[in-house]
């Protein structure tokens, strides 16, 4: 392999991953271990690991967490249920959903006290999605895919509106609302679309970056929405794909004859398994590292009110912070 490497930008980290473990370790350093989490903060091996050793437990059921506990909802957000049940059992309670994520749970109570049905467009058993449709007891309706679309049977279809999971492929969602809007032509579309920023900026990435390799690898756990759809991308364009958690995962037969080798990140994937990865790179025989030009990212969202913390005691939180974010 003697292969220039071309790294996608942007890549890793987004505001909202950056705003979710930062609500953890400022949790921690406040407040003391241990901090429960419920669900993975955010979908990556390492960084759910590295929190562990820090002293987060994550946790599934609410029952699981001692009275008077910290408790933090993951950045894919949670239902009402789990809500309502978190402030009975009286939990000290964050919320690390992602306010992108937060944007579309307000949309929906705003529209469902004006009368309206909804068609959600996502990956049955992701807890974004699982957290969206749990904002209403009935009147929302699930579709992984065209084939779905003509299995929905709204109540009624003059106030029908569609809401899409954030992390899902730009192209495919597009796809999916199409279909909606033409067997509901009337149907309410969302004023700016639900995927957000993040997700839309790095398969635009992948995009440009596809036809300049051989091979694209992506970083990024196996649970991870946004990352399984940034390997798919590649795969569709005609570029051989492959997704690794850690540089451990890469296989030297994917680089044989390969002259370009692509790289990304999915937003929940820290900058530090990227450079992991170039070292191994560098080790197989790459000779060089070029960064393609993108969209730089600038987004920060603000910490919820009460983990504010004096200089004094700043969370020791360097090692996941990625420069990309």
């Amino acid at each position: 392999m003697t292969s220039e490497v071309l790294l996608a930008e942007p890549r890793g980290f987004c505001a909202g991953v950056d705003r979710a473990i930062d609500i953890v370790e400022h949790a921690l350093t406040k407040f003391g271990r241990p901090i429960y989490v419920r669900h993975e903060i955010v979908h990556n091996t390492y960084v759910v690991d590295d929190l562990k050793k820090k002293g987060a437990i994550f946790i599934e059921e609410l029952s699981d967490v001692p009275p008077g506990s910290t408790l933090i909802f993951s950045a894919h957000g949670v239902s009402r249920a789990i809500q309502d049940e978190a402030v009975e059992r009286g939990f000290r309670i964050f919320d690390a959903t992602c306010p992108l994520v937060s944007k579309v749970h307000v949309e929906l109570a705003k529209l469902h006290k004006e009368g309206y049905e909804f068609i959600m467009i996502g990956h049955k058993g992701h807890p974004e999605v699982e957290g969206t449709m749990g904002q209403l007891d009935s009147g929302i309706h699930l579709v992984e895919d065209v084939e779905d679309v003509a299995m929905v049977e709204p109540s009624q279809t003059d106030l029908l509106a569609v809401v899409t999971q954030t992390t899902l492929s730009v192209d495919d969602a597009a796809e999916i609302v199409a279909a909606v809007r033409a067997r509901f032509p009337q149907v309410r579309e969302p004023k700016q679309q639900d995927i957000c920023y993040a997700t839309q900026n790095r398969q635009d990435a992948v995009k440009l970056m596809s036809p300049m390799v051989d091979v694209v690898i992506v970083v990024g756990s196996p649970t991870s929405s946004n990352s399984n759809r940034l390997r798919e991308l590649a795969d569709r364009l005609g570029t051989p794909a492959y997704m690794v958690d850690s540089a451990a995962d890469l296989d030297p037969a994917w680089f044989e004859g390969t002259l370009k080798v692509g790289l990304t990140a999915g937003a929940s994937a820290p900058d530090v398994l990227v450079q992991d990865v170039i070292q191994r790179l560098r080790a197989m025989g790459a000779v060089s590292v070029r960064t393609l030009d993108g969209i730089q990212e600038t987004i920060k969202f603000p910490l919820p009110k009460g983990l504010k913390v004096d200089s004094a005691e700043n969370p020791e939180s360097g090692s996941l912070q990625s420069p990309h974010a």
